[in-house]
């Protein structure tokens, strides 16, 4: 199948606007250790998706079925509107992968790489952007060179181009940025909004590094245990906590710390008061009648919110065994 046929295919009525869909998702290894229990996930078109999850939670595993590598036991996966168990070869060229292992030839230069890669797919030569995406990954001027000469960030560099060759709906970046310095991780993320904006592909991220999900992701799932635990919007997930943090800053230290129901006070090492509270409980106005009760005076405030790390231990937390 060429490119055009491929960018031809739209979503069908089942799919909707979803570019992936998955229902009833199992895998089970040899052995009875069980990855995925019946994940039920939609990843919506042209979005930045965060897949996220703790050490062994499943998403490598997910991840792998999605790239063809591993077979579900049960469940349903749709790429792109295209059925993984009826059009295999469909639903796997829709997709591109960029793996966290280092998987290169050391023998091939990466535009034989990319050649290589293209064939593959069935992209036909006069269609093939090897130069374009090696010149879009920062990697011309060592379009020549064996991969093994390669350092590990063009390394990187070279997988991202890889699995751009047949223009893929669906991007999956796997732990992309883990070990890399900061100029690889800017230019990363400056392609991928690139990609995700003017070609309206579809990003799928996992990573550890939760800021980089709160900046650049639009939804998140977080699996635990091989289930899905949250699906929402950053937005959304960032505002199921409502826990808030104010921090004073007195005019002189304190004799006693205040002391009211539903507020934790901490003193921290710089002098500041932190005055946790749960929103929905007790107000900003409560916090501050606790700290007038305690005879402190105020010479300057702040309010923290809770961030994505706030909600993901807290998730992952609650489904522990």
């Amino acid at each position: 199948m060429n490119n055009a046929a491929r960018g031809s295919k739209t979503l069908d009525n089942r799919q909707g606007d979803a570019a992936i869909r998955i229902d009833g998702l199992t895998k089970t290894y040899a052995g009875g250790k069980q990855a995925l229990k019946g994940i039920d996930l939609t990843v919506p078109a042209g979005s930045v998706f965060g897949l996220l999850g703790p050490n062994g939670a499943g998403k490598s595993t997910l991840i792998n079925i999605l790239a063809g590598l591993v077979i579900k036991t049960s469940g349903k996966v749709d790429i792109w509107g295209w059925d993984q168990d009826r059009n295999p070869r469909q639903s796997r060229a829709s997709i591109g992968v960029m793996p966290q292992e280092l998987n290169l030839d050391p023998f091939f230069t990466p535009r034989d790489a990319l050649e290589v890669q293209a064939g593959l797919y069935g992209v036909p030569k006069a269609q093939r952007r090897s130069d374009e995406i090696l010149e879009m990954v920062g990697l011309t001027d060592k379009a020549g060179a064996y991969a093994r000469t390669l350092s590990g960030g063009m390394r990187r560099r070279l997988l991202l181009a890889k699995a751009l060759v047949h223009s893929p709906q669906v991007l999956v970046l796997d732990e992309p940025t883990a070990g890399v310095d900061i100029e690889l991780r800017q230019m990363l993320w400056q392609n991928v909004r690139r990609l995700n904006k003017d070609r309206g592909m579809t990003i799928i991220l996992t990573t550890h590094y939760l800021e980089e999900a709160e900046e650049m992701c639009d939804e998140i799932a977080i699996i635990n245990h091989g289930q899905k635990v949250a699906q929402d919007s950053t937005v959304n997930l960032l505002g199921r906590l409502d826990a808030r943090t104010m921090v004073i800053n007195p005019e002189t230290a304190p004799d006693t710390l205040p002391d009211a129901p539903g507020i934790d006070a901490e003193e921290r090492p710089d002098g500041s008061l932190a005055l946790t509270y749960r929103s929905t409980r007790t107000s900003a106005q409560d916090v501050l009648n606790a700290v007038q009760a305690a005879d402190i005076r105020i010479r300057d405030l702040r309010t923290e919110e809770p961030d994505l790390e706030d909600v993901f231990l807290a998730l992952t937390r609650s489904t522990a065994t």
